[in-house]
């Protein structure tokens, strides 16, 4: 045998070897792509639009044929095309599933691209909300730790909701509020326990925690509760809901909110006999039926357990280590879910770069860490919600307010060592990825400090106005002394030495009309002349720190307030609402809720009539039946009119008749906006 010879049939040999391994891998790695979900379409439907046949039929020449129907797609939307290209994006992703720029590009299109053009904020709403949830619900389900996609949905809520740019954002924020209201529920209420950051963060670790060790299934329900299978029996038959499907879901939970709403209301009476449908109705005598009490709430944190995990996508446990770790989150912020879903995306991406630390520039953590402090700083700056879910029933504008959050000033500190630790640099003069911390060692400044000067201002500004002098004070030390501060500032050292009150001014001079501002400004004056001037018996504080506040809001809004075409019922940098008597009251509200019962009585009693006006419905629907049931308040065991007896009818009547005036006007603006 010649020598070619041995060597054609050891080639051979060598390739039926390599032939028959693959056949035995092949079947393996088909498996392993299978459980793992990183196969592509392989098969076109009936109902399948015939890109996706074609793209399919293509085999190996897909990427061409994908690369033209991205240009198709962005030619639909410039022609104003947005349902087509909608539809496009989603053979496109089907086609590419695994590819993560396909569902960033998409995804901004729907929320950024389409939704500005369109002409009012209920389809700018509806193109937003199609942008979160083909990135929540499809493309990081296709890419679980992919880091670019959970940067990308994290920005859209930090963002186009959480900021102001957008026309419609406020709209956007009460849509956010109005739908985990319903997924959720209301969030713990106020008590004194909430002055303390631990052991508020403690009740909110709780209540997720409720949802956490809900029953997995039904069948658990019918095991621990003989009455259940003829409610769910009842909610088929009745209501039409089949709790498999995922917007039946929804809408049970909807229902039961709307009803709990109602029953806690001085107007249920009204609401249930002349405006609820029959359907809330009959819900309402199935919540109302004793022989199922035992069986609504295990079954509604069924429920919420299944939305959040199998619709929303969300896992509830980690939810609670967020809370634990950062502080109480409110899930009906959008920062909130920014703050999720960036936090998210660096730790599922984290374990690909701990596999391989060749890859560690393909991540880009550092911009998606800032996401986490951005959204930190707006949890300290609005952290706590004001939401009337009740007027989103019946497609009123809600009232929405928003506070400062003091949980959260420690928060943004607590992360800035961990973030600088895995971020990276690429230093062009080595050819090679360096750590964050050693090019500004090298440099002397860090953007990261930078942010966290700009927050410890906003901490000390905020601190100072609400009269929490000690804690500006430590807040300002720390803002001159902590570690790692940029030090290239020549005026640094002049601007951090003066006196507090003269740094205040200052600040205040050139940040008078951001709206972040003015919210820490409004809100921190009105809060010290609650607590200073109410609670502390002062009648010159509240009126000198009430009129600080009164004078702040207006100067705001006469600098700022400017209407849109898309959303004629608030300014698109109304951060506060635009009335100051509402904001007072809501604030007062809040402040009243978070005392116990003795120091909230003081307070109500030093307020003016027409301030505890605004409060009296409120508290009366929040503690009158738990105030008449325990009788056990304080020593003297005084009933709910005693601790907070009626104003005069007159302030009384005037709060009331203000409230259902600026309710009307903006229905009139709304109906107006729409013929």
């Amino acid at each position: 045998m010649s020598r070619d010879a041995k060597v054609q049939w050891a080639a051979g040999g060598l390739m039926a070897l390599a032939l028959a391994a693959s056949m035995g891998l092949s079947v393996q790695m088909t498996s392993i792509a299978g459980k793992a979900k990183l196969t592509y379409t392989d098969r076109a439907e009936d109902n399948d639009r015939w890109e996706i046949s074609l793209g399919v039929a293509m085999g190996a020449f897909r990427g061409i044929f994908v690369n033209a129907l991205w240009m198709r797609a962005n030619d639909m939307k410039e022609a104003g095309k947005y349902y087509e290209a909608v539809e496009l994006a989603r053979a496109i992703t089907r086609l590419q599933p695994r590819f993560p720029r396909v569902w960033v590009f998409h995804a901004w299109n729907l929320a950024y691209n389409i939704s500005v053009m369109t002409k009012t904020r209920e389809e700018r709403w509806d193109w937003v909300n199609q942008g979160i949830r083909i990135l929540r619900d499809e493309g990081i389900q296709a890419n679980p730790n992919d880091l670019l996609l959970h940067k990308e949905l994290a920005w859209i809520y930090a963002h186009k909701i959480q900021g102001f740019t957008d026309d419609a954002n406020n709209y956007y924020k009460r849509q956010v509020a109005r739908e985990w209201t319903v997924v959720m529920g209301p969030p713990p209420r106020r008590d004194s326990d909430d002055r303390v950051r631990s052991k508020a963060i403690a009740k909110y670790v709780a209540w997720l925690t409720t949802i956490a060790e809900a029953p997995k299934s039904l069948e658990a329900i019918y095991a621990a509760h003989p009455q259940a299978p003829a409610l769910i029996a009842k909610l088929q038959s009745e209501l039409n809901w089949n709790l498999e499907n995922p917007l039946d879901r929804f809408a049970m939970l909807e229902r039961v909110e709307i009803n709990r709403a109602y029953e806690t209301s001085a107007r249920k009476e009204v609401f249930f006999a002349r405006m609820a449908g029959p359907r809330t109705n009959a819900l309402r005598v199935l919540m109302n039926d004793p022989q199922y009490k035992d069986v609504w709430e295990p079954l509604v944190l069924h429920v919420r357990n299944r939305v959040l995990t199998q619709d929303f996508h969300m896992e509830v446990d980690r939810m609670i280590r967020y809370t634990d770790k950062y502080g109480p989150l409110d899930w009906r912020h959008p920062s909130t879910h920014a703050l999720y879903w960036s936090a998210r995306g660096v730790e599922e991406a984290g374990d690909r770069v701990r596999d391989d630390k060749k890859n560690q520039q393909d991540f880009d953590f550092l911009n998606t860490d800032r996401i986490v402090v951005q959204s930190l700083q707006e949890l300290f700056r609005t952290g706590d919600i004001f939401f009337d879910f009740r007027a989103s029933i019946f497609q009123q504008y809600p009232m929405y307010q928003v506070m400062p959050s003091a949980h959260f000033a420690e928060s943004y500190g607590m992360v800035l060592d961990e973030i600088r630790s895995r971020a990276w640099a690429w230093d062009p003069s080595r050819g090679q990825v360096i750590k964050l911390e050693d090019q500004t060692a090298e440099r002397g400044v860090s953007h990261l400090s930078d942010g966290y000067q700009n927050f410890l201002i906003d901490v000390v500004l905020f601190m100072y106005r609400r009269g929490d002098m000690q804690s500006a004070g430590e807040w300002y030390s720390k803002l001159r002394n902590f570690k790692k501060q940029n030090v290239y500032d020549p005026d640094r050292v002049a601007r951090f030495s003066v006196p507090i009150n003269e740094f205040v001014q200052t600040e205040l001079n050139d940040q008078a009309t951001r709206p972040s501002t003015t919210i820490s400004q409004v809100q921190g004056a009105i809060f010290n002349a609650y607590a200073a001037g109410l609670l502390g018996q002062d009648p010159d504080v509240f009126l000198s720190q009430m009129n600080y506040a009164r004078d702040f809001h207006r100067y705001f809004m006469n600098e700022q307030a400017r209407r849109t075409s898309v959303d004629r019922e608030t300014y698109r940098m109304e951060q506060l609402d635009r009335d100051f008597n509402v904001v007072a009251g809501n604030t007062f509200v809040f402040f009243i809720q978070s005392l116990d019962l003795d120091d909230a009585n003081s307070s109500y009693i030093a307020a003016p009539p027409s301030l505890q006006a605004w409060a009296y419905d409120i508290l009366r629907e929040k503690y009158f039946d738990e105030i008449a049931a325990a009788r056990q308040i304080a020593a003297s065991g005084k009933t709910f009119d005693q601790l907070f007896p009626e104003p005069p009818e007159a302030d009384l009547k005037a709060a009331r008749d203000h409230i259902v005036e600026m309710m009307t006007q903006r229905e009139k603006q709304q109906n107006n906006e729409r013929q």
